[in-house]
C-alpha cells in the first residue's frame, strides 16, 4: 500500500493541486484578503499566494499539522473566530462535506466574507457517486486524523443553501480535469466543481442555465 500511496501522491495529488491552483486563482479577485478555511498543510494556499501575488492569505483548520506551508491557526470547525466581513474572500476546498453541520459552516463563511466565497466541493449525482466520493475521502484524509462524515450534497441541496444564505453564483465550473485521463471517468465525472459565490445580495439565486450540474467531462 505504501507504493500505491506514493504513486497517488506523485501523480494524482500533484496534478490535482496544480489544476486547482489554476482554477481557483482566476476566481480570486485581485488585492484580496483571503481566508482559507480547512487549509490542511497549506500547500494549495501557498501556491495560490505565489500565483496571486497581491492576495494576502490566512489559514485556519481544526487539526494543525506538524509541518505546514503557511501559518495555520485553529478553529473549532463550527464558528470562525473573526468578525463580520473580516476578509474579502473566504475559500473552502473540499471542506463543506467534512462538517457535521455543512449549512452552518457555509453560513459562517458567508458572514466573514465581505465580497465572495470561493468553493471547491462535490455534488452527489450519478451512479455510484456516494461510494466513489467516500473512497477518495477516506483514502486521502483518514491517515491525517480528519473526520470523514461524507455529508455530500445533491445539486438541489446546494441550490437551496445558496438561496437561503443569499449567495449568488458568479462563476461555476465542473470541468476541472483534476485527475489523469485514464482515471477521470471513475474519480471525477460530474462530481466536482469550483464556484465563486457573491455574498449579501438579492440577485438571482439559481445556478446558471449555461452549465447545469450534469455537465459531461
Amino acid at each position: 500500500m505504501n507504493w500505491f500511496r506514493r504513486l497517488h501522491e506523485h501523480h494524482h495529488r500533484t496534478r490535482r493541486t496544480e489544476a486547482l491552483t489554476r482554477h481557483l486563482s482566476r476566481l480570486i479577485p485581485p488585492a484580496s484578503r483571503l481566508l482559507d478555511v480547512g487549509c490542511g498543510d497549506g500547500l494549495l494556499t501557498s501556491q495560490l499566494a505565489e500565483q496571486c501575488v497581491d492576495v494576502a492569505v490566512t489559514g485556519v483548520d481544526v487539526l494543525i499539522r506538524k509541518d505546514t506551508h503557511v501559518p495555520v491557526s485553529s478553529f473549532d470547525g463550527v464558528s470562525l473566530p473573526f468578525s463580520d466581513g473580516s476578509f474579502d474572500v473566504v475559500m473552502m476546498v473540499d471542506v463543506v462535506h467534512h462538517s457535521d453541520d455543512p449549512f452552518r459552516l457555509l453560513s459562517e463563511a458567508a458572514r466573514v466574507a465581505s465580497r465572495c466565497l470561493v468553493l471547491k466541493d462535490h455534488t452527489l449525482q450519478g451512479a455510484l457517486a456516494a461510494p466513489t466520493l467516500a473512497y477518495m475521502d477516506r483514502f486521502s484524509n483518514l491517515r491525517h486524523g480528519v473526520d470523514v462524515p461524507c455529508n455530500y450534497w445533491t445539486p438541489e441541496t446546494w441550490s437551496r443553501a445558496f438561496g437561503d444564505l443569499q449567495l449568488h453564483v458568479e462563476e461555476w465550473d465542473s470541468r476541472l480535469a483534476l485527475y489523469p485521463w485514464g482515471s477521470r471517468w471513475l474519480l471525477e465525472r460530474s462530481m466536482h466543481f469550483v464556484a465563486r459565490l457573491g455574498v449579501r445580495t438579492t440577485a438571482a439565486m439559481q445556478l446558471p442555465d449555461s452549465e447545469p450540474f450534469d455537465a459531461a467531462l
